[in-house]
């Protein structure tokens, strides 16, 4: 079977993951997803779009992440996940999308505008 690619971001957080028949092996960024990720809640992010698909232990997949927090990361990883299964076979697009997997997170950090403490506080008013 070929590799199968896919791309997910979620705020500054990218994931790039590699999708191939196998026995079900995550490795991110060369470690087993249980060293990158140490907290249960965010391994079951990760596997969100493979226990709905009912996939477990058929494919491997190998994740590049960078940027962002390790939410996001999870998330971004998600998302690529679910991209990966849809290239996969188009059959699997509407229970992923039902699930909400499929949609992006488009917020990101508002930037700082000059003469402001931070993207939209203000100095304190002094009358006098």
């Amino acid at each position: 079977m070929e590799v199968i690619n896919a791309i997910g971001r979620r705020k500054t957080a990218v994931a790039r993951i590699y999708l191939r028949a196998g026995s079900g092996n995550i490795t991110v960024n060369n470690k087993e997803l249980t060293a990158y990720f140490p907290l249960e809640t965010l391994r079951y992010i990760v596997a969100q779009p493979i226990n709905v698909l009912e996939m477990a232990g058929q494919y491997d997949i190998k994740a590049n992440l960078d940027g962002g927090g390790i939410k996001g990361q999870a998330e971004a990883l998600r998302l690529a996940i679910s991209r990966a299964f849809v290239k996969l076979d188009e059959t699997n697009k509407p229970k992923l999308k039902a699930a909400g997997f499929m949609t992006r997170d488009p917020r990101e950090v508002e930037r700082k505008k000059p003469g402001r403490p931070k993207a939209r506080k203000r100095f304190q008013f002094s009358k006098r």
